[in-house]
């Protein structure tokens, strides 16, 4: 092609691009959550903007697993001795499916639900955790999930409101 064509037409390309990005919404540009293969085990709705299964976003092990977990030892007012806990901390899901609310709701298999206030959302925070001492958490256990605190390390987490914020067997949170 002469290059007199080719700069016009890379010129008119480049809007067209433009054009069309422009013209997607944004949500349809966000990149969505994988979807769930296995289990279910956690599921997040409300104001949330990444979403893998209609308007929420759904979690087996395998994606909680993909999220780069991190290991906390530390003693329970439920359990005897310093335990292992491995999970995803809870700022790390919430930028995952890009938590918009102030507070969450977790919701317990029995129902049981608390909530959980954004200022919660911290690094070094808690975490959702699916292992105790290595192992998955039976819901015998507290499980499969259970948001745990790192109760150890900062004595602002060793009060009775944050104990009741340390929700077990977890499978729903809607972001409020």
């Amino acid at each position: 092609m002469p290059r007199s064509l080719l700069q016009p037409t890379l010129a008119l390309l480049v809007r067209l691009t433009l054009v069309m990005a422009l013209s997607l919404p944004l949500r349809a540009m966000a990149q969505d959550l994988a979807p769930p293969e296995g289990e279910v085990l956690l599921t997040v709705s409300g104001e949330i903007t990444q979403t893998n299964v209609g308007a929420t976003a759904q979690f087996d092990r395998r994606l909680l697993e993909s999220m780069q977990p991190v290991t906390i030892a530390t003693t329970t007012i439920w359990t005897d001795g310093v335990q292992q806990f491995t999970g995803i901390p809870l700022i790390r899901l919430m930028r995952a499916v890009g938590a918009s609310g102030h507070r969450l709701k977790a919701t317990a298999i029995n129902d049981y639900a608390v909530d959980i206030p954004s200022s919660d959302w911290v690094e070094n925070g808690p975490i959702v955790a699916y292992l105790r001492n290595g192992a998955p958490m039976s819901v015998r256990d507290k499980g499969p999930l259970w948001i745990v605190y790192p109760y150890d390390t900062n004595p602002a987490y060793q009060g009775e409101v944050i104990y009741a914020r340390s929700i077990w067997q977890l499978d729903r949170i809607i972001v409020e």
